[in-house]
């Protein structure tokens, strides 16, 4: 093992933070002593990366929400830019943040830095046409799910599949029971965990309406218990004043962190699109999908859009499995009837964990040491 190396970063929301904070240790388990820094979440600060600049600068989606935030997005990009070129690292990997990212690897590759880039944006549901952005600025796609690495080769750009991680740090069996016990649960009530989004502008999007949905459902399920994951201190207070403005009796408990116990313990799962919905999905949970974003967000997303889902259990799944709720038509009663008629419907729960099932088999392939395989050569064998 060689000391000395160093591996500059960024990931930019939760998601990349856990993927970062795997990827990290993958890693170190090779080569302990490798430097990692640029921009990190708590997640991937626990495993030793140094953060340059709060990951919550790049927390934002959205058209309308990024260009809100795109001058101070652009300054942070260029400063980390210009002190990645003037001391340049090993080697850069980009963890998901693609329209972040891609800019930043086209600029250091193109000054003879490495650049790999982990997690494929999604190409294949819309805006296909960044597969030659791609091309510039990555020197090699890490892809976690096994279909798109076909993409990758069909356009001549170097790819590892490496499976998903979260498929590898994941129970085969999830212990709802056990889960349930640390919670302090009662182990037979009907628990439905809420999983309103990490980011601040999805909780000012969803929080009012997760509530009013749990309202809706305490009055055809009263022993219904609600539990709720919080990822910040921000998040956590916006989803408590909407709570306390709706209705403040209603049985619902926030969690802070801990989201994986949390849909463990829970028979249902109401979620918002993204991340969370593979990782209900890897945990065996059934599940109903949310989202709104904003207007101007949604009519342009739509119109580029190539599948007819957005979450990624029906998109790997190739069918309409999980209920689909979005925009417009996600109100607290079409929300509260689809989770009722789930509730319901004990072979429906039970198809859906059969496909969970295959969808978690498939990805779970030891993604630490294909990480670890994929990079290692761009090290130029001062680790092995």
């Amino acid at each position: 093992m060689a000391g000395g190396i160093r591996i500059a970063v960024v990931a930019g929301e939760a998601s990349g933070d856990l993927l970062g904070s795997h990827l990290i240790r993958a890693l170190q388990a090779r080569c302990p002593s490798i430097h990692f820094y640029g921009i990190a979440g708590p997640k991937m600060m626990a495993a030793g990366a140094a953060s340059l600049v709060p990951m919550e600068k790049l927390s934002v989606s959205g058209y309308a929400e990024v260009l809100r935030h795109l001058p101070e997005l652009l300054r942070i990009r260029r400063r980390l830019r210009d002190q990645l070129l003037v001391d340049p690292p090993d080697l850069f990997i980009g963890i998901d943040a693609p329209d972040f990212n891609f800019d930043l690897e086209m600029a250091l590759k193109a000054k003879g830095i490495p650049t790999l880039h982990f997690v494929s944006p999604s190409i294949w549901a819309w805006r296909g046409e960044r597969i030659h952005k791609i091309a510039k600025a990555v020197s090699h796609m890490l892809v976690v799910f096994p279909f798109e690495e076909d993409i990758y080769r069909k356009a001549g750009i170097p790819v590892t599949y490496v499976g998903h991680p979260l498929a590898d740090s994941l129970p085969a069996e999830p212990d709802r029971a056990a889960a349930r016990q640390q919670l302090d649960v009662p182990a037979v009530a009907p628990v439905l965990a809420m999983l309103p989004g990490s980011r601040v502008n999805e909780l000012r999007q969803h929080a009012r309406l997760f509530v009013e949905t749990a309202e809706v459902l305490h009055q055809s399920v009263p022993e219904m218990q609600f539990l709720v994951p919080v990822v910040s201190q921000q998040t956590r207070q916006l989803f408590q004043d909407a709570w306390q403005s709706v209705n403040p009796q209603l049985p619902i408990r926030i969690v802070f962190g801990h989201a994986h116990m949390v849909m463990t313990a829970a028979d249902l799962v109401l979620v918002a699109s993204g991340t969370a919905t593979l990782e209900a999905a890897l945990l065996k949970r059934p599940m109903v999908i949310t989202y709104r974003v904003a207007r101007t967000t949604a009519w342009l997303m739509r119109r580029r859009a190539y599948l007819p889902w957005v979450g990624l259990p029906n998109i790997l799944a190739r069918r309409d499995l999980v209920p689909e709720i979005l925009q417009e038509a996600a109100t607290p009663q079409s929300l509260a009837t689809a989770v009722l008629a789930l509730y319901r419907d004990p072979q429906r729960q039970q198809d859906m964990v059969a496909e969970f099932t295959r969808q978690y088999d498939s990805l779970r392939c030891g993604t630490a040491e294909r990480i670890a395989e994929a990079v290692l050569p761009f090290l130029g064998g001062r680790c092995h």
